[in-house]
């Protein structure tokens, strides 16, 4: 295979994932969002930042997809531990906000 053909073939899967970042991103902001409207139901219910069980669940469902994705379980996990991590940081936030 030429240079230009490995160039063209190596361009074409580097659009193909700055199109699959673009989506992530915007799926983020979007989840962001919603979680934003949660953090301020439970500040003004009263409910905790965090809710562990729910925690679990979602860890569990998305380990469970990973696999079946054929995706590492351990970074879907991480991928998503991090991810409730910084809603919680912001439902505390929120919660401050409003005390």
């Amino acid at each position: 295979m030429t240079d230009d053909r490995k160039d063209d073939r190596l361009a074409a899967y580097r659009s193909s994932i700055d199109n699959i970042d673009a989506a992530l991103i915007h799926m983020l902001a979007e989840r962001f969002k919603i979680t934003q409207a949660v953090g301020e139901y439970k500040a003004t219910a009263g409910l905790s930042p965090a809710d562990p069980d729910r925690e679990a669940r979602q860890i569990a469902r998305l380990r469970r997809l990973a696999a079946d994705a054929k995706l590492d379980e351990e970074l879907a996990e991480k991928f998503l531990r991090f991810i409730i991590d910084e809603v919680i940081r912001h439902h505390e936030r929120i919660k401050k906000a409003q005390a």
